[in-house]
């Protein structure tokens, strides 16, 4: 029997969130906001997730700050 399963994390785009100063570049902008969530999946069907999390994200570094 073959069995293929994964975890990966998946990320929504929520639209444009506010204008912030990022901690890490220093750079003023307006930063994005996103749903993230980790989950399972089988033969590529997304069996479960779990660990949702809102966050405002950088759009120069990256750098992501919970909402």
């Amino acid at each position: 029997m073959f069995l293929l399963f994964g975890l990966r994390t998946r990320q929504q785009d929520l639209g444009p969130g506010d204008v912030r100063t990022c901690p890490r570049c220093g750079n003023t902008t307006r930063w994005a906001r996103v749903r993230r969530s980790r989950q399972l999946t089988v033969f590529f069907v997304p069996v479960a997730r779990w660990g949702r999390r809102r966050l405002e994200v950088c759009g120069i570094c990256g750098t992501a700050v919970e909402v």
